[in-house]
């Protein structure tokens, strides 16, 4: 009878060992490796003197850092030469205590790259004092969009960029319905972009608001990508959630969802790089 073969102990430990620090390297490089991704969103509304605007979006960084003092973010958004950087809100993470100071580091380093706009999201409301947040990002030179709108200009022609505070936000602030409409009454029939962090509530809210496009975050891109999926579990702790990342359409109204950058408490990435997104406006037509 034919002896059966058995691997030496020892092989089978450094295969062991192996595979352990591929897992390790694997997850460390998901969750710690920028991925640049661009994106285009063609409109047939868009003014001719935007047809080619670049708008670097961050997202959700949660206090997260790339490189000392976030050097190789700074560098990747340069170096993709935006014309607007919007950051869609969790710059802080309330697990993580994150101080007001990595928000502002950030935000003015950016400003120095290019004109930023600055909406919270849930977790800035989950810290203390948002407006002594607000002022000194303010003062950094980022624009902080608090209920209201800004005016874009670029070669002659302009567009309007409006940006809502997260519902967490105090009880008695102006909702987006009321921003919606001072957007029409100043304007006749403007493109506008709304920032607004939440994308779980596009279906139900912003899409009625009569944007041409919706930016958000807050998804994590469903945190683990799966094929054929939209990811696996949402924020919110429920399965198989939609608006994760990418363009969506609904009610007639365009929106798009960063992945975002970082994780807040306990949560990790899987499939699921941290995101720069880079999306160039066209003209159609």
């Amino acid at each position: 009878m034919a002896r059966r073969h058995r691997g030496h102990p020892l092989r089978r430990v450094l295969l062991f060992l192996i595979f352990i620090l591929f897992c390790v390297g694997f997850f460390h490089w998901s969750n710690h490796s920028l991925q640049v991704q661009r994106f285009t969103f063609t409109s047939p509304r868009l003014p001719a003197g935007f047809d080619g605007c670049v708008i670097v979006q961050l997202s959700d960084l949660h206090g997260a850092l790339f490189g000392e003092d976030n050097r190789d973010l700074l560098k990747v958004v340069a170096k993709n030469r935006p014309d607007y950087i919007f950051l869609t809100g969790d710059l802080l993470d309330q697990y993580r205590a994150t101080p007001h100071s990595y928000a502002v580091s950030l935000g003015g380093a950016l400003a120095d790259i290019a004109p930023t706009y600055f909406v919270t999201g849930n977790h800035e409301w989950a810290l203390p004092d948002v407006p002594g947040l607000k002022r000194k990002l303010e003062e950094a030179g980022v624009q902080v969009l608090t209920n209201e709108y800004a005016v874009l200009a670029r070669d002659g022609d302009n567009a309007v960029l409006a940006g809502i505070d997260d519902p967490n936000g105090y009880a008695d602030q102006k909702t987006p319905e009321e921003v919606a409409e001072e957007v029409r009454a100043a304007f006749d029939a403007p493109f506008w972009i709304l920032l607004a962090h939440r994308n779980n509530y596009f279906e139900d809210a912003y899409c009625r608001l009569g944007a041409d496009l919706v930016i958000s975050g807050h998804g994590h891109g469903g945190l683990v990508r799966l094929p054929f999926t939209d990811g696996l579990v949402s924020v919110e702790r429920t399965f198989f959630p939609s608006y994760t990342a990418g363009f969506y359409q609904a009610g007639g109204a365009d929106l798009f969802v960063s992945r975002g950058l970082g994780n807040s408490g306990r949560t990790f990435r899987l499939f699921n790089r941290p995101q720069v997104a880079v999306l160039t406006l066209k003209r159609e037509g």
